[in-house]
């Protein structure tokens, strides 16, 4: 195996942004095997059989990108020119090129450049033919947004590109507002007495207005995003049927306009069956998505033909609003075609699989179309309802979807098929981790000009106030497992980092929005190094930073500090678990902190009060405290590698939005946290 073909193998899968090899969390070399190198790179579509195929693919490679006169995306930032590279053959090296920069405000720029001016910055002969790599300049002060350069060439060659004109660093606060706090509920298990069996979005602006009337600044929340409840079924926020969309089981149903004007409606919701129904749901520890769904639906149903068939102003609105949102139509189409047939976009004729074609009940479709609607005004109205003064909502982005969902149907030529991203070999996962999602095309992506990262960015940042980027090293690089294969048999694969950074930063601030990175695990350094360059914040949680000796590390400014996530265990749970040894050298360093004055009565709880302080008085910008570490629960929201056998994602917390709201204990607990979050740290 170790023939010329090997080496050209290598070579080909560098080409293409693919790792030959990478260090695990132990620090050991681990190299990718000729058999997994191939089948990504026929996942990126490339055509390689064999080994000895590559030496003729990688020619076919060098005349590919060397014959592209210039990379589809350049990255204008604020504090630096931008020169955008041009690959041109030797007899080209001469002569006029006009050059026009579309502005996103539709205003242009022209350029007029003579080739032989520009500087060289190197060469190559490839294939027989020799190029020489020139720089552009592009024009400084260019206003931020995304821009389209079009290139015309002496020889009548055009070429385009995207320019990303950005802020070099996400959006921050300033002033008071640069020390924050915030609570933490995943909203399913936000129960209310108003709400039907799980949290709703009223539910959410009440501990949001809770929370800031206590002196915090934002409330975050599992992803909220649109799922399949029914067949297909997946309640995982983290594999969503769409990432432009939101999941209409969180509806606050009978606060809608059109559940005041549907007699009908209200006599269901108020028939004795209904109730009865109601009253299980809720009596149940755990949300039964499925039948609360249904539940929720006979009256949504009810409510989209009350909608659509009433001229008058909320008729206007929705319709307007869907002129604006095309793509919530075809969303719309392709969730009521997922109804025709129980299946995902897989399973359809071979017809409707492309992207474009839909086959759905019209009505369905209008009801799809009426909830989104719904769905967008009320979380509108949530952030807008908390606009002033803090950050509002704290949302979550997950790093991927649904395989047969709405986004890998819609823009399938952007996902890699036929590989599923994931995670190495750790101590906690010998065999590595399959997460069941394609990721996303590197180069394609580019070639779209991020439209698709642009619009998840959007959905999220016109409502929240911070945004947490699941598994931010997704924007460096990914783990792709070909199918059928274990998590062992794994390669990177490097995504254009800057670019993204790019849009995220300019995003962030077209939102005034902060963004947190997840960091957690085996993230290289060059990954937080990032995120500092570009003002993300990352994740400081306290049982990845306890050190020997019985001490925890101190947070850094540029980071949101928690005690735990929804990955973990809850404070309590962790703290049990812990020897009894280690307990008492952190409750002794508590104390030497002064966050820990004595311990009476309930040890576990002393710890948490004792490490909540040293949180709050820490120059970290952020800390959001998860409600149910208050009161001691130990059962966690999500045990990693499991699925439905476990109760993940369903277990409603176990004290009701009233109790938490009209608990002193509480209250005085977080008074305390906001006080030292105002007083502590550095400013």
């Amino acid at each position: 195996m170790r023939s010329t073909g090997f080496r050209e193998l290598r070579r080909l899968a560098f080409s293409h942004g693919i790792q030959i090899a990478y260090r695990d969390i132990r620090g050991q070399r681990q190299t990718a095997r000729p058999e997994a190198l191939m089948a990504v790179l026929r996942a990126l579509g490339t055509p390689i059989e064999r080994p000895d195929d590559a030496p003729e693919l990688l020619r076919a490679r060098d005349v590919e990108q060397w014959s592209r006169r210039c990379e589809p995306v350049v990255v204008a930032w604020d504090d630096v020119p931008a020169d955008l590279p041009l690959r041109l053959p030797s007899e080209l090296d001469a002569g006029r090129l006009a050059a026009v920069i579309a502005l996103e405000d539709g205003s242009s720029r022209e350029l007029r450049v003579d080739l032989g001016q520009l500087p060289v910055t190197g060469s190559a002969s490839v294939d027989g033919r020799r190029y020489v790599l020139r720089s552009l300049p592009l024009p400084e002060g260019l206003p931020r947004g995304y821009h389209r350069l079009s290139l015309g060439f002496p020889d009548g060659g055009l070429a385009t590109a995207t320019v990303i004109a950005a802020p070099r660093r996400a959006w921050q606060p300033s002033g008071e507002q640069a020390r924050l706090w915030g609570t933490f509920l995943p909203l399913y298990a936000l129960t209310s007495d108003r709400s039907w069996s799980a949290g709703n979005f009223s539910d959410l602006a009440d501990l949001l207005e809770w929370t800031k009337r206590l002196g915090g600044q934002f409330t975050g929340t599992l992803p909220l995003l649109a799922a399949y409840l029914d067949e297909p079924f997946e309640i995982s926020p983290y594999a969503p049927v769409s990432r432009l969309f939101w999941n209409e089981f969180y509806l606050d149903v009978t606060a809608l306009a059109e559940f005041q004007a549907s007699r009908a409606a209200r006599d269901l919701v108020n028939s004795r069956d209904f109730q009865d129904e109601l009253r299980r749901l809720r009596r149940d520890r755990l949300v039964d998505y499925r039948h609360g769904m249904r539940l929720r639906r006979r009256v949504l149903e009810l409510l989209a033909r009350q909608c659509w068939e009433t001229p008058g102003p909320r008729r206007e609105e929705l319709e307007t609003w869907r002129a604006a949102h095309p793509e919530a139509e075809r969303y719309a189409a392709f969730r009521a075609t997922v109804e025709r047939y129980r299946a995902g976009w897989s399973a359809w004729p071979e017809p409707l699989r492309s992207g474009q074609r839909t086959d759905g009940d019209p009505d369905v479709a209008r009801y799809h179309l009426y909830v989104q609607w719904a769905a967008e005004q009320q979380v509108r109205q949530l952030a807008q309802r908390h606009d002033q003064g803090g950050q509002g909502l704290y949302l979550d982005l997950p790093v991927g979807v649904h395989p047969d969902g709405f986004d890998t149907w819609r823009f399938r030529d952007l996902f890699i098929q036929s590989v599923s991203a994931g995670a190495p070999p750790d101590p906690f996962f010998d065999e590595g981790q399959v997460w069941g999602f394609p990721p996303l095309h590197p180069e394609r992506q580019r070639e779209d000009g991020y439209g698709y990262l642009r619009a998840c960015l959007q959905h999220h940042l016109c409502h929240a106030g911070m945004l947490r980027i699941d598994h931010v090293m997704g924007l460096h690089r990914l783990y792709l497992i070909p199918a059928g294969s274990s998590g062992r048999d794994g390669v990177y694969i490097r995504y254009p980092a800057e670019e993204m950074y790019a849009v995220l930063a300019l995003e962030s601030h077209r939102g005034r929005c902060i963004v947190v990175g997840e960091d957690l695990g085996t993230a290289p350094d060059a990954v937080r190094r990032a995120m500092a360059r570009h003002g993300l914040l990352r994740m400081y949680v306290l049982p990845f930073e306890l050190r020997p000796g019985g001490q925890a590390a101190a947070p850094p400014r540029n980071a949101l500090a928690c005690l735990d996530t929804h990955d973990l265990p809850p404070f309590a749970a962790l703290w049990g678990s812990w020897p009894a040894q280690e307990r008492q050298r952190l409750l002794a360093w508590l104390r030497q902190q002064g966050c820990l004055t004595a311990v009476e009565g309930d040890e576990a709880l002393a710890a948490l009060h004792g490490f909540l302080a040293f949180l709050a008085a820490s120059p970290a910008q952020a800390l959001v405290v998860n409600l149910e570490d208050l009161w001691l629960e130990t059962e966690p929201q999500n045990r990693p590698g499991t699925g439905l056998e476990q109760p993940n994602w369903r277990r409603k917390a176990r004290y009701a939005l009233e109790d938490v709201t009209n608990s002193a204990a509480l209250q005085a607990l977080l008074a305390q946290i906001d006080r030292l979050r105002r007083q502590g740290g550095e400013a």
